[in-house]
């Protein structure tokens, strides 16, 4: 297994355990080869749940411009509502799993596809 393959598997088992859900394996594996790079770096593959301006980003670049989703309050909702899963006192929020649960939630697991 490479390094890819131990952080999705980490991803996954985020997925379960904090979450409390069963990973689309061949869906969390292509949002994670769509971040790109950054799931090497330890502070971009991470998502700080409590600045602002960083999910804004989020907003912005993955929901507006990977998944097409036109902006409004529901984003910035759905994204709080993701951190709210994921765990706020949870201190690594991993891109890849709060990108995952965003597409789960708005339903564009055809982006990936």
């Amino acid at each position: 297994m490479g390094k890819r393959d131990d952080l999705i598997a980490k991803y996954a088992d985020d997925l379960k355990s904090k979450c409390g859900m069963t990973p689309d394996m061949a869906l969390l594996t292509k949002v994670t080869i769509g971040c790109g790079p950054s799931i090497y770096n330890a502070d971009a593959s991470t998502v700080a749940g409590s600045d602002k301006s960083e999910l804004e980003t989020v907003k912005d670049n993955f929901l507006v411009k990977k998944l097409g989703l036109a902006d409004g309050p529901a984003l910035m909702e759905a994204i709080d509502s993701v951190i709210e899963t994921y765990g706020r006192s949870e201190r690594n929020k991993y891109r890849a799993v709060v990108y995952y649960m965003l597409v789960k939630h708005f339903g564009k697991e055809s982006v990936f596809a």
